[in-house]
């Protein structure tokens, strides 16, 4: 699966549905809104916030409830994931949705976005080198 470069009209959109998706987060404990706006290789844009529980392991971020609609949606490959939190600098995904972004995209993009213009730009691989995956199963 390659990952083509985004358009910025694209981008653009992208980072709409992220900032939407953070409004309509549950997050009575941190404050802390993320949302989330997956590209999937089919063209799809879903997206996710973060559901907060006071059993706070029981929390779900932004990035893993995207892929989770995603999933449930019938698709499987993410080009792209884009994350915007509520703050002045981007802040990268968590160490567990690194990895499941990489089981369903392993070549996927992770742009960083947040309430000013500053923006960060990952490969997942460069953020969860040496990865985990299904090919370790085998």
């Amino acid at each position: 699966m390659s990952t083509n470069p985004l358009s910025l009209k694209l981008l653009k959109k992208l980072e709409i549905a992220a900032r939407r998706a953070s409004t309509k987060a549950y997050a009575p404990y941190s404050k802390f809104k993320v949302g989330a706006a997956l590209l999937t290789e089919s063209g799809k844009i879903i997206t996710g916030c973060n559901v907060e529980n006071a059993s706070y392991g029981l929390c779900m971020c932004a990035e893993r409830n995207a892929i989770n609609t995603m999933v449930t949606s019938g698709e499987r490959h993410v080009r792209y994931v884009i994350v915007y939190t509520p703050t002045t600098k981007p802040t990268a995904p968590c160490g567990a949705c690194r990895q499941v972004i990489s089981e369903f995209g392993p070549a996927a993009r992770v742009i960083s976005v947040c309430k000013s213009k500053k923006r960060i730009e990952y490969s997942i691989r460069t953020l969860l080198p040496e990865a985990f995956g299904p090919s370790d199963l085998k």
